[in-house]
């Protein structure tokens, strides 16, 4: 089961499981397709959508091992 942490760049995430989209587009990050976004980290990306990191990585993790189920 792939997990990972504040440090995981965007463009990786989507690479491990693009069906976590939906999850970044409800905090409002609607530019996935653009390229400074994809060299992002969940943590900067949490930071300037007003977001806890720690929570969103939480989130993301726990979406992940559901998927792998």
């Amino acid at each position: 089961m792939a997990q990972v942490t504040k440090g995981t760049m965007i463009g990786e995430l989507l690479q491990i499981d693009e069906n976590v989209a939906p999850i970044l587009l409800n905090i409002g990050m609607h530019c996935l397709g653009c390229p400074s976004s994809q060299m992002e980290t969940i943590e900067e990306a949490a930071m300037v959508h007003g977001i806890d990191a720690d929570a969103l990585v939480t989130q993301i993790n726990d979406f992940l091992s559901q998927s792998a189920k």
